[in-house]
């Protein structure tokens, strides 16, 4: 297909729905609109543009070609327990208060927002205590989402008891009970549609998801993407992203969420003060709410440390699962000289660079993240979350055309 014409496809889908060609690559695009001339029986790129800008209907469907979900039930549970913690929070402080709003953003096939809603209702709050508003571009994942039938594969981060408890099993697959399907409400739209969600009221989510999403825009769609998501959202809400994209959040006006689960964020009040973040005896950094980079999670939170430590602890019999929790607990230091420990005993290793290059990047140090990362990549080059990071450091520093390459790898390695 002609670079040109391909080139004008892909612009005009980042225009339409946000989507950096890049992050998925033209080969995905020039695939899905090969399919689409197939299917409208185009005799060529000209002939297809012409049709694309005359039919709404074929628009959605080109949309919907490039859009593939991939999704399951409880997909990061901790994410949800999240979910959980919060919405109790809000209703142990004001009992009779208007139901928890929950807002799933892209919902896909239904999976996400009707985990929300399983999980609350194990956790104890009646289907009038909530409700979750579940948004799609694709007409074709809304359709499968509100008929509530699944079949196997959309169990496979889920408990064991799920299916009894909320679902019926037959030879169709599984179908969810109206318990479930009550709360949640399904609605067709663009995330940057100024009719998105037509007559709810802006700041009215106590919980928003949008998870997995903001990867696939470029840094000023990204940034208008983040907007959108800060309006939606309650003063007091919180807001839950994917793993990969949390440098993102701490990078805008938000503040990481007292949840232990690192890509949970509220929004960071514009008086908060510097939190300082301690590597050393010797070395203490003041990092302002909106400039903060996110640590990616291997398990849980990084949080910052209340006071210098003054000398590591011993290593256990388990040097990395030692520095895993000193970081979690905001041990900086001690996480660093754990993992240099694992790496002595072990030889180097990718999973304690990885952690070494989260807590640098915890901290605000940039160039030191860099290098951990990369180290990790030079150990296993397919570690995708070490591709993602690293590549958001070097477009903040100014290196497009290295994070591009990046962007490249980590998609490669998710087609493969």
């Amino acid at each position: 297909m002609a670079d040109a014409g391909l080139e004008r496809l892909a612009a005009w889908l980042k225009q339409q729905i946000g989507l950096d060609a890049a992050s998925i690559g033209l080969g995905v695009i020039d695939s899905a609109v090969r399919a689409r001339m197939t299917s409208c029986g185009t005799a060529g790129l000209d002939q297809y543009w012409a049709l694309l800008q005359a039919s709404q209907h074929e628009r959605q469907q080109l949309i919907e070609a490039v859009v593939v979900p991939e999704t399951w039930f409880f997909r990061d549970a901790p994410a949800f327990q999240a979910a959980v913690r919060h919405a109790r929070a809000l209703l142990t402080k004001q009992p009779h208060r208007a139901p928890v709003r929950l807002l799933s953003l892209p919902c896909s096939s239904g999976e996400e927002p009707y985990s929300l809603a399983m999980a609350l209702l194990q956790a104890g709050l009646s289907p009038e205590q909530f409700r979750v508003d579940a948004v799609d571009i694709s007409e074709r994942a809304l359709e499968l989402a509100r008929r509530g039938l699944y079949q196997h594969h959309s169990f496979r981060g889920a408990e064991p008891g799920l299916r009894e408890r909320f679902f019926s099993v037959d030879t169709t697959g599984c179908r969810l009970h109206e318990v479930v399907r009550r709360p949640v409400r399904f609605h067709q739209g663009n995330l940057f549609a100024p009719e998105l969600l037509a007559g709810e009221a802006r700041g009215s989510y106590d919980i928003v998801f949008c998870r997995n999403v903001l990867i696939y825009f470029d840094r000023p769609t990204q940034q208008r993407a983040i907007g959108v998501l800060n309006d939606w959202l309650a003063e007091d809400g919180l807001l839950v992203v994917g793993p990969a994209e949390a440098a993102l959040l701490l990078r805008q006006q938000f503040r990481l969420a007292e949840s232990g689960i690192s890509c949970t964020f509220h929004k960071a009040s514009a008086t908060e003060p510097p939190k300082p973040v301690v590597l050393s005896a010797r070395t203490t950094i003041l990092l302002q709410p909106a400039q903060r980079p996110a640590p990616l999670p291997v398990r849980r939170q990084l949080r910052p440390a209340p006071r210098p430590i003054a000398s590591p602890l011993a290593a256990g019999p388990a040097p990395l699962a030692a520095a895993q929790q000193a970081a979690d607990q905001g041990r900086f230091a001690e996480a660093l000289a754990l993992c240099e420990q694992h790496n002595k005993l072990h030889g180097p290793s990718a999973a304690a660079f990885y952690l070494m290059a989260l807590v640098a990047d915890a901290s605000g140090q940039s160039q030191a993240a860099q290098d951990y990362y990369r180290k990790t990549l030079y150990l296993e080059p397919t570690h995708r979350e070490a591709l993602l990071q690293l590549a958001s450091l070097l477009e903040l520093a100014g290196n497009a055309a290295g994070a591009q390459r990046l962007y490249q790898r980590a998609q490669r390695g998710r087609d493969e």
